[in-house]
């Protein structure tokens, strides 16, 4: 790694204001971008099965699992493995 690069680097912790934004809205209009088909919808358009362990969310297009949510032991845990794109438009999302 180049020293102009390293000098750039800051650890996890800088993420934590911006991604702040992001979790504070709601992600109902969210539009989904599907990894394994491509097809984009909003959240809401999206197939969710809540009966397993976590919430899953499928793609209303080729029923791919688009993102995971669950919680245990104190713990949230959150896939967005399906997911090659999530978009909040601030001005129709913003709580």
């Amino acid at each position: 790694m180049d020293e102009e690069t390293q000098e750039r680097r800051l650890d996890g912790n800088a993420a934590a204001g911006p991604l702040a934004e992001l979790f504070t809205v709601d992600l109902a209009a969210a539009v989904s971008t599907c990894a394994g088909c491509g097809a984009a919808a909003p959240l809401a358009a999206h197939l969710l099965y809540a009966d397993a362990p976590a919430l899953v969310v499928r793609c209303p297009s080729c029923t791919a699992v688009v993102l995971r949510f669950g919680s245990a032991e104190g713990r949230l845990r959150l896939d967005l493995t399906g997911a090659r794109l999530i978009t909040v438009d601030l001005g129709t999302a913003a709580a």
